[in-house]
């Protein structure tokens, strides 16, 4: 935090709010200007006075290079020698670690914007402000004198700070009115009774300008943090919003129950779901536009729970399906496997693994390959993950009576090429999915299954015939997601020997000569992972495997009978991603079950 053994350093700069002309003088004495820059920003004063540019951001806009090093002289450089002048550290905001309400009941907003402040750390004895303006200080006595606690400075790029200010104070007052306006429509209801009735009876409207602005902030925010899933999950007396981001759930923010229940009605309505029923698990979905004009779609599915709706998001970006395989994480030899499952004219395809671990991308960008002009793919789907043009989609209604099997049974007289069914759940799904392949289609379906050979078990425990998925059966690819080391922070380490071997053991696979470790950096939020990134395992079903299927034999004697045939399992997928630097040793353990 701030530094005050640093006074002489301010020495160079006169008290109060930054110029461009000091601010000219010292770049120029410590060489990061040349004469001819420095009399280009002296003749640019006026132009630079009557602008709202921060005169640090005046000078970056310039994209002058600095003679010393050649480097460009952008904002966060000039930050860095800011920050050494004036002795307060530069400071990176988390939103998903800021405390919006605790921040914002520090100051006003006209007050924070009148000292180019905001508040990012709050604890019983000290806030923590960041500023743009490290030489005016007059706030700071006045504030510590206010607020009974010490007050700390550190840096913000000016345009960070203002942006990060408004949202901030946007979303807190957009609570502050919702909360209001539903305190004075009807009194809170907590227990379980009445649970059943809430919006029902004069709470708060869903399509108040209020919740409006909330919603439309929670939905942003979720994609500028790169969240797969969105969760809204009622507490006794708050919300809790919380987003995963590469597999792990971040607490987001609390808000209070009547604004949360506000919130999941505005999101109801906009999914086309029924606002009034909350005793029944309900699904729906949102189609929007990104900040940067993409598409996203969220899928939305509703839960009872005893404080009210659990409301969960799943995001859908345009990148869910990538462009070609090997985005997925798939290497030349498993791309190569795929492709030939794929490229069979009958026969089914399984993709298993649970859920979170990417089936949806890779059956979309596998379908999207698949469909040429002069094929026909056509889908049935609980529900439709992704609305894509490229092939035919039916949604699953069981209120009506479609169900998979009767979807599957239309789309035969549908003359398709391919069929892709969401999920194999049960016995008769399974043997629609057999009669479609016999009759000269390939059928792509998921199951949830460990492992590649227990979802050949699977189809047997649904009654299949051991001679129809025999001939039927065309291969099963299990996948995992891992997520990947950041690619700013990561460093090299040596492998320990002990545990890469009761890793990847029987296989006696060497070791690399390095691994790579997290470290943790502020592009990552300090985890040390940005991303995530497939291990697959592939089984092809050959004469050897189907003698095992007529016998009933188990998944343990087809396991081993398929890493005899060269199956590459989930840990040694994941063991080539460690080697390669991308991954970890204990993220791969996370997610990848032991093969015996």
């Amino acid at each position: 935090m701030e530094n005050t053994s640093s006074t002489a350093a301010h020495t160079a700069f006169p008290a109060g709010p930054l110029q461009l002309e000091s601010l000219t003088d010292a770049l120029a004495a410590d060489e990061l200007l040349d004469g001819e820059q420095r009399r280009t920003l002296i003749k640019l004063a006026p132009i630079s006075a009557n602008s709202r540019q921060h005169p640090i951001e005046f000078v970056a806009a310039q994209r002058f290079l600095s003679p010393r090093d050649g480097r460009p002289l952008d904002t966060a450089t000039l930050m860095r020698w800011l920050s050494e002048k004036s002795g307060l550290p530069v400071y990176t905001v988390d939103p998903l670690k800021i405390d919006v309400t605790g921040v914002t009941e520090q100051v006003s907003y006209s007050y924070a914007e009148r000292h180019g402040i905001l508040a990012v750390d709050v604890t019983a004895s000290r806030v923590v402000f960041a500023t743009f303006e490290p030489f005016e200080t007059r706030w700071v006595e006045e504030l510590s004198r206010l607020l009974q606690r010490g007050v700390e400075r550190v840096l913000l790029e000016p345009a960070q700070l203002k942006r990060f200010a408004l949202e901030f104070y946007s979303l807190a007052k957009s609570v502050k009115g919702a909360r209001k306006e539903q305190r004075d429509a009807a009194p809170s209801m907590h227990n379980l009774e009445q649970l059943m009735e809430l919006g029902r009876k004069g709470n708060l409207d869903a399509n108040d300008r209020h919740v409006v602005s909330i919603v439309d902030w929670l939905l942003q925010y979720a994609f500028d943090q790169r969240a797969s899933d969105i969760h809204l999950e009622p507490r006794r007396e708050t919300t809790a919003v919380r987003f995963r981001i590469d597999g792990v759930l971040h607490a987001v923010y609390d808000m209070p129950d009547s604004v949360g229940l506000a919130v999941t009605s505005r999101l109801k309505i906009l999914g086309r779901m029924d606002v009034s029923e909350k005793r029944k698990p309900q699904d729906g979905r949102i189609k929007t536009r990104s900040s940067d004009e993409k598409e996203i779609e969220l899928r939305l599915s509703t839960m009872p729970t005893v404080f009210g709706e659990k409301l969960v998001m799943r995001i859908f970006s345009p990148e869910v399906t990538a462009h070609d395989l090997s985005s997925l994480g798939m290497n030349r030899d498993e791309s190569a496997a795929w492709r030939a499952m794929l490229e069979r004219p009958n026969g089914i395809v399984l993709v298993t693994g649970p859920t979170g671990s990417g089936k949806t991308s890779t059956l979309y960008t596998s379908l999207k390959m698949l469909a040429t002009p002069d094929v026909n793919v056509c889908t049935v789907e609980d529900p439709i993950e992704l609305v894509e043009p490229a092939f035919n989609q039916m949604q699953v209604q069981p209120s009506i009576g479609v169900d998979f099997a009767t979807g599957i049974r239309t789309l035969l007289r549908q003359d398709p090429d391919v069929i892709m069914i969401g999920e194999i759940r049960d016995e008769e799904t399974a043997m629609m999915a057999v009669q479609a392949a016999l009759t000269g289609h390939l059928v792509i379906s998921t199951l949830h299954t460990n492992d590649a050979p227990s979802a050949v078990v699977r189809l047997s425990e649904f009654g299949i015939p051991h001679y129809l998925i025999n001939a039927t059966l065309v291969g099963v690819m299990a996948q995992r997601l891992v997520r990947t080391l950041c690619p700013h922070c990561k460093r090299p380490e040596p492998i320990d020997e002990a545990t890469w071997t009761g890793f990847i053991d029987p296989w006696k696979a060497k070791p690399p000569a390095r691994s790579h470790g997290a470290v943790g950096c502020l592009e990552c939020r300090n985890t040390g992972f940005t991303g995530r990134v497939g291990i697959y395992e592939m089984l092809e079903m050959d004469e050897a495997l189907r003698t095992l299927v007529r016998q009933g034999s188990d998944v343990e004697a087809l396991r081993k009978r398929a890493l005899v045939d060269g199956m590459r399992p989930l840990r040694l997928g994941g063991a080539a991603k460690v080697a390669e630097g991308l991954t970890t040793v204990t993220e791969v353990l996370k997610v990848a079950p032991s093969p015996l």
